[in-house]
């Protein structure tokens, strides 16, 4: 065995040490996220509601009926969000590729929110408005990929970022002028467009899991050949990658999973930009390793944000997508002064 493959190996083996930490600290923030809130609920109760269930035990039924689909929601989305940007961070090269940056999550809510404008008949429901956000997601992104594509130079980093801020704040004018038109639907997604896991229900969860799990599948099965591109479309082409199917199964994969977290909490963001750049430091290399760290750490992060929302003010809860707002907002402009430099 060569060094190089010697190297190769002891990063692949230490990037997947790092899962049983990460997986131990949301099975910690789990079990806070469900103990805590406006009643706390002692860790006795937990073990009786996962051994015992009583359900005329009103703490119990707070866990099972109001706080586990919270903590679904969070663990869902927080992993879907990272994974998707995992995936266009390593499709475009780009370290600023999110889906609340490029345009998918703004996409996504426009498309729920024009639909919610609709007759009660014709709204979508369950696994359908997944779908009707991942189409919106990724229609726009494809707008911004396109637009950013045009001109002499082509696609560069700088367009590419500047186009998706600039389409993302479009599509949020046409949801506002439709909130201002329509007051049902601005009382029905107020909390919803600042990305909110309080008012999720089993039903959103279970619909969107399907879409969820099929993307996932989707994003593993081309982690060994996002290792070739890595290298350049070249040298991945000359290793019998295919390239552009890569490619288009990547972006799909991400449009999905965007769109499914805003589907079920809305358009939180900023999780797919910060988890990424850390998965990827600790799995040293392999996509494979680095994509099951992201989905873990995402997860993780966004319990923690939950957990932060529901008890940073004593007497009132903020949304979620605040506080990853607070957080991700500061690491964007850092990676954006280190690009630029």
């Amino acid at each position: 065995m060569t060094s190089r493959c010697r190297i190769r190996r002891h990063s692949f083996l230490a990037g997947w040490l790092w899962l049983s930490p990460t997986l131990a600290a949301t099975l910690l923030l789990a079990i806070l996220h469900l103990s805590t809130g406006a009643r706390p609920v002692p860790i006795s109760v937990l073990v009786e509601a996962a051994t015992a269930f009583d359900p005329g035990s009103f703490d119990q039924q707070v866990l099972v009926n109001l706080r586990l689909p919270r903590l679904v929601a969070a663990l869902i989305c927080g992993a879907s969000s990272a994974m998707a940007g995992l995936l266009l961070q390593s499709l475009l090269r780009n370290p600023l590729g999110e889906p609340h940056i490029l345009g998918l999550n703004a996409g996504a809510s426009l498309a729920v929110v024009a639909s919610a404008a609709l007759p009660a008949a014709l709204q979508p429901q369950g696994l359908t408005r997944s779908l009707l956000a991942a189409t919106g997601g990724g229609a726009l992104f494809l707008i911004v990929l396109t637009i950013a594509s045009a001109g002499r130079v082509g696609l560069t980093m700088t367009k590419l970022i500047f186009c998706g801020i600039a389409l993302s704040a479009l599509a949020s004018a046409f949801v506002s002028a439709i909130l201002i038109l329509d007051q049902d639907t601005l009382e029905q997604v107020r909390l919803w467009l600042v990305g909110d896991l309080a008012g999720v229900s089993r039903p959103d969860v279970v619909s969107a899991l399907p879409m969820v799990v099929a993307a996932m599948l989707a994003a593993a099965m081309i982690t060994p050949r996002l290792d070739a591109m890595a290298l350049g479309d070249a040298s991945a082409t000359g290793l019998g990658v295919p390239v552009r199917s890569t490619r288009i199964i990547g972006l799909c994969a991400a449009a999905a999973l965007s769109g499914a977290a805003v589907a079920v909490a809305g358009p939180i963001g900023f999780i797919g930009l910060i988890v990424p750049a850390i998965a990827r430091k600790l799995a040293g290399g392999p996509h494979i390793v680095a994509l099951v760290l992201a989905a873990a750490l995402g997860a993780a992060l966004l319990v923690a944000a939950d957990i932060a929302a529901r008890n940073l003010l004593p007497s009132h809860e903020i949304a979620t997508g605040i506080t990853t707002a607070l957080v991700g907002a500061p690491v964007f402009l850092l990676l954006v002064a280190r690009t630029i430099k």
